[in-house]
């Protein structure tokens, strides 16, 4: 199946089938179970771990008899996997909703149910007052999938989010749905313990906590199996993993010497991947700038099948406003870690998160921000207006003081600067040639294909005999801010 992914205004610079790790607005799922006899249809939004999650629901799910469908209106249950990161996505959940219930007409036998971030938040809105929901299932309870399932076929509406100190899903082998059959993500950490005063994700899904690395190997061996040729390591906060044979990342310092010594942090697990699937590439995200160690750097460095890419959210350039966004870093630790990726990884690919009009932004603070674009020249760039959402310290605390017009100016003076270094690093690349594995068909012309070099610039180029999976040696000749236009190189 293809997904079918929708772009909202604003997000930044997107080129051709580009991911970006906060925004699956809309996304269809499909796959087959042959043995299913139940319709499950399953929409995903937000970020790659809400994509991630619907796998394993899928896979919960086609124990229990259920095969993906693309047409809601066949649909015995229908789930949103939901995102609170922004109010926008939050009413378009709403709205989707909305057009669901409208199936019932035709459907009075349809269950709708509301997976992940906005369950918890939201739970008594949809159940009660607007009675858009029959099932509401937090990120941690998806284990109790067919337990819950087993309430509405009594005839009762159905609730557990609950939040875990312990899940991780590990057991859980992941149906992929949808996608290319070349890249797949593998979840390593689940919730987040940095409390940036912004963020909904401490809130909605929980205590940090990190996966058996074994397991994590085991999945990357079976993605290689079935063909796939890349891999994305993936977690709120990929840098602060730790596996020191169970118990949260907070309780480490009380663990026994020996569990210390035998603890397995990020740069170990990438190595740990990297040895297990010479032939795949792999990627990771997000990294949080304040626990980037130099380890995981120079473990990029060494392996050669770990892509030079790193996104690395810094969220605005000034100090001030960094200190009330409670990063844990300021400007100039950041410009100093920047320092470090261009010297230990020449070459190295970096895109970042922005966020335009926090709460007493000055025209200064805005100024700082876009001169810390200029001296990183980001090759990439997810930038937003600041939206409150509820309960997170900013929205309890600060009080959202700057005129939606001046957040809007000033996001569109972010994502113009952004616009240039994106072209200016693209130029840079015309004339010389890049290992590019190849996703699928250009949108634009079916005689072209288009893939993604090791820093993650999207490369269209004519489509010969190549196939989805293939590493093709292209040639840049041309390019656009979002693109990079070649020629295949044969040797």
């Amino acid at each position: 199946m293809e997904a079918k992914t929708k772009r909202a205004s604003g997000r930044g610079l997107y080129a051709e089938g580009d991911k970006n790790p906060h925004e699956h607005d809309g996304t269809v799922h499909e796959t087959n179970n042959p043995n299913g006899t139940k319709k499950l249809y399953i929409e995903s939004y937000g970020c790659q771990m809400n994509f991630s999650d619907s796998e394993i629901v899928a896979s919960v799910l086609a124990k229990e008899g259920y095969t993906t469908t693309q047409d809601a209106a066949e649909a015995d249950l229908v789930l949103l996997n939901t995102c609170s990161i922004r109010d926008k996505a939050e009413q378009t959940v709403r709205n989707r909703l909305a057009h669901f219930n409208g199936h019932k007409k035709t459907n009075p036998d349809m269950k709708i149910g509301v997976l992940g971030c906005m369950a918890e938040r939201v739970k008594g809105k949809l159940l009660e007052e607007e009675k858009l929901v029959d099932l509401v299932v937090g990120p941690d309870a998806y284990r109790d999938l067919p337990n819950l399932l087993e309430e509405l076929d009594g005839g009762r509406k159905a609730v557990n989010v609950i939040l875990s100190k312990e899940e991780t899903y590990d057991d859980i082998e992941p149906v992929r749905l949808g996608g290319n059959g070349v890249s797949a993500f593998i979840s390593i950490t689940r919730g987040c313990d940095n409390m940036c005063t912004f963020c909904v994700v401490p809130f909605t899904r929980g205590r940090e906590r990190s996966r058996n690395p074994q397991t994590i190997v085991d999945e990357a061996l079976d993605l290689a199996s079935q063909g796939y040729k890349e891999i994305t390591l993936l977690g709120q906060n990929v840098d602060s993993y730790l596996w020191y044979g169970g118990g949260l990342k907070k309780d480490f310092d009380k663990a026994s010497d020996l569990a210390k010594a035998s603890a397995v942090h990020f740069a170990d697990l990438m190595a740990m991947v990297a040895e297990a699937v010479p032939h795949m590439r792999i990627r990771f995200s997000t990294s949080n700038p304040q626990d980037m160690r130099d380890d995981v750097l120079e473990t990029i460095a060494k392996y050669k099948n770990i892509c030079n890419y790193i996104h690395l959210p810094v969220q605005s350039g000034s100090s001030r406003i960094l200190e009330l966004m409670n990063r844990g870093h300021n400007r100039e630790e950041y410009f100093a870690l920047i320092d470090r990726i261009r010297r230990i990884i020449p070459g190295c690919a970096i895109s970042h998160d922005m966020i335009a009009g926090f709460p007493t932004e000055t025209e200064e603070d805005h100024k700082e921000t876009l001169s810390l674009m200029e001296y990183v020249q980001y090759d990439f760039g997810y930038m937003f207006f600041y939206s409150e959402r509820p309960n997170t310290y900013a929205a309890r605390k600060l009080e959202d003081d700057i005129p939606l017009e001046v957040k809007k100016r000033r996001l569109n003076e972010i994502i113009q600067l952004q616009n240039k270094h994106s072209l200016l690093r693209h130029e840079a690349m015309v004339g010389n040639t890049y290992e590019v594995l190849v996703e699928g068909t250009s949108k634009k012309r079916e005689d072209q294909l288009f893939g993604r070099t090791d820093t993650n610039s999207v490369v269209v180029f004519d489509r010969h005999d190549f196939q989805p999976g293939d590493f093709v040696k292209v040639n840049i000749d041309r390019c656009t801010a979002a693109t990079l236009i070649g020629t295949v190189v044969f040797e």
